[in-house]
């Protein structure tokens, strides 16, 4: 078998697997490729060797990259006519069937989201039960997620009154309270290699999955599938529509909204 030229993607996402843990394979080449050339470009490396070489030298650069890919944009309550959906549909029937309800926020990045599903149970559901998982593949913004400090702009869509309770100002921001901190536990996991917990009422997975393959979406989402309950909803994101998706059991009920029908 020849060797592969090692400036080439191929070489690289190799390379960058045993490091990070990340299997780019996973991931739309076009898209990565171009994000990965363009961090590149704008730190001045040229050659796919030299870039590895730095990133196993320089900590800080590494971080930086492994963020860049990785991201997932968010703020507080982001989509406001989602979570409207969300609080006045989706957790009322969820409540229904039972007081206390396991919930999941996949790919939590810096933990708005997650925060975001705290908030609006303590405020609209004070009497349910309830727990949040928080899961994200970058320990930097998970590290960043239980500090809960945050600026201006993560609260553009954010009612004032509810900044008033849950947040205190301090300086460069906001500082959430402990009583939301307390609802949300946060974890490191890669959702295409990682086993997934079981039993839960409702997954959130918005904007996570918009660089997987199709066959690492189809893989996800039947993870997905498995670690729902009967019953239990998988909320996506703007970006994401689970077209064809019927053979996993998942209905759809509202927008960016699915119901599991059967076990599969």
């Amino acid at each position: 078998m020849p060797a592969i030229d090692n400036n080439t993607y191929e070489w690289f996402v190799k390379a960058f697997h045993p490091k990070s843990g990340l299997d780019l394979n996973f991931y739309k080449q076009n898209q990565m490729e171009r994000r990965i050339r363009s961090f590149m470009t704008s730190h001045n490396y040229k050659t796919f060797p030299d870039f590895i070489k730095a990133l196993d030298q320089d900590k800080d650069l590494y971080d930086a990259f492994f963020k860049h890919l990785t991201i997932n944009v968010t703020q507080f309550f982001r989509d406001a006519n989602q979570w409207k959906t969300l609080r006045e549909v989706i957790i009322p029937k969820l409540l229904e069937r039972k007081t206390s309800l396991k919930i999941w926020s996949a790919g939590c990045s810096s933990g708005q989201e997650p925060y975001s599903m705290a908030i609006t149970f303590l405020q609209y559901f004070p009497q349910a039960r309830f727990t949040i998982l928080a899961t994200d593949i970058d320990v930097k913004v998970l590290e960043q997620a239980k500090k809960g400090i945050y600026k201006e702009a993560d609260f553009a869509s954010t009612p004032p009154e509810l900044i008033k309770k849950y947040f205190t100002p301090v300086e460069g921001g906001y500082q959430i309270s402990e009583q939301v901190k307390r609802s949300v536990t946060f974890q490191r996991q890669n959702l295409l290699t990682d086993r997934f917990d079981s039993g839960f009422d409702l997954i959130a997975c918005r904007n996570v999955v918009i660089y997987f393959t199709e066959e690492a979406k189809d893989m996800l989402y039947r993870k997905f599938a498995n670690s729902l309950n009967v019953g239990g909803i998988l909320f996506t994101g703007s970006t994401e529509h689970l077209f064809g998706m019927n053979h996993l059991g998942f209905k759809l009920i509202s927008s960016f909204f699915y119901e599991k029908q059967v076990n599969k």
